[in-house]
């Protein structure tokens, strides 16, 4: 069973955590999808996370464990699969060449560019954006159809618009940084 690590939630103290972050019980179509076992990689709950968590058959909380960046590092290389808003733990999970699908506000930090579902910096990265400033239910429902098709192992599907920067290569290689983006999409890069 694949094993998905989870965090919905930045730091309150950031000033757009407002936009970036997504209440937990938004999320509950996506921990009810069968066939995975979600790892929480949130150190930071909201009022009623850890009673609403408790709830769900099959999630993992390992949070209490998660003290620095090594050790959530250590619970990322342990995952299939890494799904975050835009916070330290989708930085560090993109910089450690694992699978992650970032949850994009509308209006997105400038790191993220803009129209792409693909990032130069983190080529093992997805980005699922708004499509309407807080929208979130239509994200949640585009990465529940991908975890479900994840699920089934059926990757070509959960990836059905999968940027060239993710593909490998002919030797079975993830392509380095840039490296895709500059064969399918000719410009500056």
């Amino acid at each position: 069973m694949p094993r998905v690590g989870l965090a919905w939630a930045g730091s309150r103290r950031n000033v757009g955590d407002r936009k970036r972050s997504i209440p937990l019980r938004l999320l509950l179509p996506l921990l009810k999808v069968p066939g995975i076992q979600f790892v929480i990689l949130q150190k930071e709950f909201q009022e009623g996370d850890a009673g609403l968590l408790q709830r769900l058959p099959g999630v993992i909380d390992p949070s209490r464990y998660l003290g620095d960046f090594a050790a959530t590092a250590a619970a990322v290389a342990a995952l299939d699969l890494v799904i975050s808003v835009d916070t330290a733990v989708a930085h560090l999970a993109g910089a450690l060449g694992r699978k992650t699908w970032l949850l994009l506000p509308f209006s997105a930090d400038w790191r993220w560019l803009s129209e792409r579902e693909d990032s130069p910096w983190y080529p093992t990265m997805r980005l699922f954006r708004q499509a309407t400033i807080g929208d979130w239910a239509s994200v949640i429902e585009r990465v529940c159809v991908a975890v479900a098709q994840f699920a089934k192992g059926r990757l070509d599907q959960a990836w059905e618009t999968e940027p060239a920067s993710c593909r490998r290569n002919a030797t079975g290689e993830v392509p380095r940084a840039g490296e895709a983006r500059r064969r399918s999409h000719p410009g500056p890069w």
